[in-house]
């Protein structure tokens, strides 16, 4: 079966400027830093399938997400599109491209990412009048109401603005407008994060309700590992712009194998009397993702696992059980979480 979305060696790098100092650098510009926000990331979706992306803030998740929305541009490495390299195409054009309703995103807040200008009706039609020309009034009338029924949105709403709609409501709003040009794949960064408890709940009901019945696949992008536990199928976990383990979700839960994975499932809020996994400690602070070692370990200096190998040789992405990876010289045993 052909991924909906590949990603093949991606790297994604910014440029930090360094200040200057004495005459020297009064004369001469020095050259720039680099932060190292995603780096050589291998990853690929299937049809239908929801893969969890997990990881800390500043990981470079989201950077991911908006490379794999063709939101930003890519360094290094290629992005397929059902078997089609589009990595290499400036996000400008490629917005005008077909491929572009294939792949679309929802925002983390549903309030910013709305045109406060745009009544509901006008910003679900928006993509559809850009990316499906063509339709006639009714046909993209049409096309609306399909994805507000889709998301349970009355047409009621239909002539309000965003400030007259609760969170849910404009969450619901940010996903109907994703879903009305009909894509074969939804990246969501952090789609619940802003909202409370409760719509939360809502919002991953209906996720899931539509990858069921509408067969579109799912990029989730969350630091909240019950919601990915819940909503995904596999998961990839990321630490300072690099995939340090992959797998199913629920084997990747029960046994992880990366001892940052560990770390991050021993960290989970569980009620009093709930069994809780070992404990993996990391110490230290985290090492800068600018101008990073090559050659060494990203968790080396907090990693109780650490020997020497671990400062002079970076560990390649490699399998430790059937269907799960770890980027680690010295993957944890296979005992249940």
């Amino acid at each position: 079966m052909t991924p909906v979305l590949e990603l093949r060696g991606v790297s994604r790098r910014f440029a930090v400027p360094r200040p200057r100092r004495g005459l020297a650098g009064l004369l001469r510009r020095p050259p720039d830093s680099v932060l190292q926000a995603v780096e050589e990331v291998d990853l690929a979706i299937l049809p239908g399938e929801a893969l969890g992306l997990v990881g800390e803030s500043g990981c470079g998740k989201s950077t991911l997400a908006r490379m794999v929305s063709r939101l930003i541009e890519v360094d290094a490495g290629e992005v397929l599109l059902d078997g089609a390299p589009v990595g290499a195409i400036p996000p400008a054009r490629f917005a005008a491209l077909p491929q572009r309703r294939q792949v679309q995103m929802v925002f983390q807040d549903p309030t910013e990412s709305l045109n406060p200008r745009f009544s509901v009706f006008d910003a679900i039609a928006d993509p559809v009048r850009q990316l499906m020309p063509g339709k006639g009034r009714d046909a993209v009338r049409r096309q609306v109401e399909r994805a507000a029924a889709q998301v349970g949105l009355p047409a009621e709403l239909f002539p309000r603005f965003p400030h007259q709609l609760s969170g849910g409501q404009k969450a619901r709003v940010g996903i109907a407008r994703a879903m009305a040009v009909e894509p074969r794949l939804l990246v969501l960064d952090e789609p619940t994060s802003a909202l409370d408890v409760s719509v939360q709940a809502v919002v991953l009901k209906l996720l899931m309700r539509l990858r069921r019945e509408a067969g579109v696949a799912l990029l989730f992008v969350s630091h909240d590992l019950n919601v990915v536990r819940l909503l995904c199928d596999r998961i990839a976990v990321m630490y300072l712009g690099k995939v340090v383990e992959t797998g199913p979700a629920a084997q990747v839960f029960a046994a992880p194998r990366h001892p940052y994975t560990r770390a991050l499932l021993s960290a989970i809020p569980r009620l009093p009397g709930t069994p809780r996994p070992p404990r993996e400690r990391l110490e230290g602070e985290p090492r800068s993702p600018i101008d990073p070692d090559p050659h060494a370990c990203r968790l080396a200096g907090r990693c109780a696992r650490q020997t020497a190998i671990c400062t002079s040789a970076a560990p390649p992405l490699a399998e430790v059980a059937p269907g799960q990876s770890a980027r680690c010289h010295h993957p944890l045993d296979a005992t249940p979480a």
